[in-house]
This record gives C-alpha cells, structure tokens and sequence, in this order.
C-alpha cells in the first residue's frame, strides 16, 4: 500500500478530491468514461461534499462519470441509512447527475435477489468483459471491515469476482457488497480513513500477522499489482511501527 498521511482531516479530504479528479480524468482520457464504486458513511461524505464544492466541481467532466455504490444497507433508497441516498444528497443532486449514470442496489427485491441483478447490471455495464472499476473507494470500520466484509462472515470465503448479500448477526441487518475479488480487479483502490478511533484498526490491517477473518481489509490486495492507496491522517497511523 502507499499512505498518504497529512495532518488534518481537511488535507486528507483534499488529498483524496484531488486523487479523484486527477483518476478520474486519466480514464476519461484513455477510454471516455470513468466507473467509480463509492462507500458509505460519514466519512466519504465529507468527500463527495467537497467534490461537489466550487473548488472541484469544474475540474471534471461530470457527465462522463458512472456511479457505483461497492456495498449498500438493505434498506429503501429514501431510508437515511442507504449510502444511494446520502450520495445522491450530497453529490448527485448538487452536481445534477444524470439517473442513468447512477446505478444503485434494488433494495426492494430480496437479499439474494438483490445481490444477484446488481451483479447483473455490472456485467451489463461491462458489456460482458472483466468487470475492473478505474476506482473503488473503501472505508474502514473500527473492527477492520471494509466495504461489508466484516469478521466471520461467509462472504470472506468468497473466492468469485462478485456481490454477495451479507447478514449481520449481531445487529440483525443484512448488507449487499462487492466481494474482496471484484474489489482486487479495480484498475485503482483508495482507503478514506481518519482519527484516532481508527488506529487500531489500521495497525492490525498493515502490521499484524495475515488473519483476513478478524480483519477482513487485509484481503485488499489489486490483481494489477498496483497498491491502494490510503489517505490518512496523523492519528489514524499513531500505532504503526
């Protein structure tokens, strides 16, 4: 991996929009689109926030860019929770986005149902070819989970480039994600983590010995030898030797 270490959480904002205009302009040029798959939460919605801003908006052709969402809550699009609707609050709505280039997880279907079309659609998107994002945007949970790879879950068996649902037993939810196989054949992968509650967390992903079951991010490993890169700031890496 390469670290991107800055000493405020704004610079690592600034460092990761920056890192995003630049990817995502690089795609534009060598193919004419760029297919991101974004994570939830509170901290990338700081990002999109801020790419939505004056300060980046203009820098990119924002209609040549394709939405993906590399895990999402079993829960209706209008629900607070979905990472498809604080997405579309905060950049999709802001930038006017066209629908067509968003691509959000059926929450109305099953599980398993839900799962299996938004694979569909991603092979569709591809038109059958490797389905290999220019960009998958990851988080990390203070247990090491990545996307909706959490610890002891079936899915980190997984082997297939695919989306799996995932149920969490111990909050009774069931999530859909991208497996660590689809996440590894993105052509770019950057991890948005920062403060102090996620030192742990990031020294047992980096340092400690391979164990991708209590930490499931260490199955983050791209296929194309390129390493991800990690926008952190300086409390987030306190506990790295």
């Amino acid at each position: 991996m390469k670290l991107n270490i800055f000493d405020t959480v704004e610079e690592v904002l600034a460092g990761l929009a920056t890192y995003f205009i630049k990817t995502a302009n690089e795609a534009i040029a060598a193919h004419g689109h760029f297919s991101v798959a974004l994570s939830g939460g509170s901290s990338p919605k700081k990002l999109y926030s801020l790419l939505a801003s004056e300060t980046y908006k203009n820098q990119l052709d924002w209609t040549k860019i394709y939405f993906f969402f590399g895990d999402e809550r079993y829960v209706p699009h209008a629900n607070p929770a979905s990472n498809y609707q604080m997405a579309k609050k905060v950049l999709f709505d802001p930038l006017a986005i066209n629908p067509d280039h968003v691509f959000a997880v059926n929450t109305l279907l099953s599980p398993q149902e839900a799962a299996e079309q938004y694979m569909h659609t991603i092979r569709t998107f591809f038109k059958g070819n490797d389905p290999r994002f220019d960009l998958v945007l990851l988080g990390l949970g203070d247990n090491s989970h990545t996307a909706s790879l959490f610890p002891y879950t079936s899915v980190l068996h997984e082997v297939d480039a695919t989306v799996k649902p995932v149920f969490l037993k111990d909050q009774q939810v069931y999530r859909i994600t991208f497996t660590a196989s689809l996440i590894n054949k993105a052509h770019h992968i950057a991890f948005l983590v920062y403060g102090e509650s996620k030192a742990l967390a990031v020294h047992n992903v980096l340092e400690e010995d391979t164990d991708t079951q209590n930490y499931p991010a260490q199955l983050i490993h791209p296929f194309n030898g390129i390493p991800p890169e990690w926008f952190v700031d300086k409390p987030a890496v306190k506990n790295l030797q």
